[in-house]
């Protein structure tokens, strides 16, 4: 795995004088970008490919038609999965009302879409009372009215929790219980289990499903079946997966595909 190096403060879309600037680049699957923070925050999409985003409390899944919202100064590190065409914006901070205090993967209308590319195909100081502040308005319209899903699991912290997630990460299927992971970890299950709800708010079950979903959307970004995502994240049934899918991303796992 290559990593990325750059120093993030000091990148043009940083320091030009305009609400959002564009940044477009292609990277190959396999880069990481390190750990690193943007003095602006930034809406993270790519046309092309999977990134996996973590930050300190939660890791993300974005595959195309969705993006994520990564607030300013927030530590974070990307992952490619697949050759990423990504086209990002940088929000300076009176433009970035429009998005969250947090990170959130949104999702990405085809007005959206196509607006984040015609802001890349606009210069770095581009005329704010012309095509330029036109489209940075709708953008900024656009992003505030997108709609926020829940792409995202839980970072665990302690040691024993991530040699478990690391497991299920590796073999998203696992049939293991809580107590089969215990004797893994070198934990009890009610200590396990004490700690999920400690760092996550939720129960290793809910956890897993989480996991289990979330792996199971970037498989369908990729052009995976539903057939074949269900299976390989431990689903038996296509119906409950379906039902399952849904409820957590509002979309059909055909749709997602």
């Amino acid at each position: 795995m290559s990593r990325i190096g750059q120093n993030s403060r000091t990148m043009a879309q940083e320091q030009v004088d305009r609400p959002l600037a564009a940044f477009a680049r292609d990277y190959e699957g396999g880069e990481v970008t390190g750990w690193h923070d943007h003095g602006r925050a930034q809406l993270l999409y790519a046309t092309q490919g999977v990134m996996r985003v973590a930050t300190h409390g939660t890791h993300f899944v974005v595959p195309p038609g969705r993006a994520l919202w990564v607030p300013a100064a927030m530590p974070h590190e990307v992952r490619t999965e697949g050759p990423v065409a990504m086209r990002a914006l940088f929000f300076r901070a009176d433009a970035a009302r429009v998005g969250e205090a947090v990170p959130a993967v949104l999702g990405v209308s085809a007005l959206l879409r196509e607006l984040i590319l015609a802001a890349c195909a606009e210069p770095l100081e581009w005329d704010e009372a012309g095509r330029g502040g036109h489209l940075a308005a709708l953008i900024a319209e656009e992003v505030a009215r997108a709609p926020r899903l829940p792409f995202g699991v839980p970072a665990l912290r302690d040691p024993r929790l991530r040699r478990l997630a690391a497991g299920l990460a590796a073999d998203p299927a696992s049939a293991l219980t809580l107590e089969n992971w215990a004797e893994r970890c070198g934990a009890s299950a009610r200590t396990l289990a004490r700690l999920f709800r400690a760092e996550t708010g939720m129960g290793f079950a809910r956890w897993r499903q989480a996991l289990r979903l979330t792996e199971a959307a970037a498989m369908l970004a990729q052009g995976a079946t539903p057939a074949r995502a269900s299976a390989a994240v431990g689903y038996s049934s296509a119906p409950a997966f379906g039902a399952a899918f849904r409820s957590a991303f509002g979309i059909t796992p055909g749709g997602a595909r």
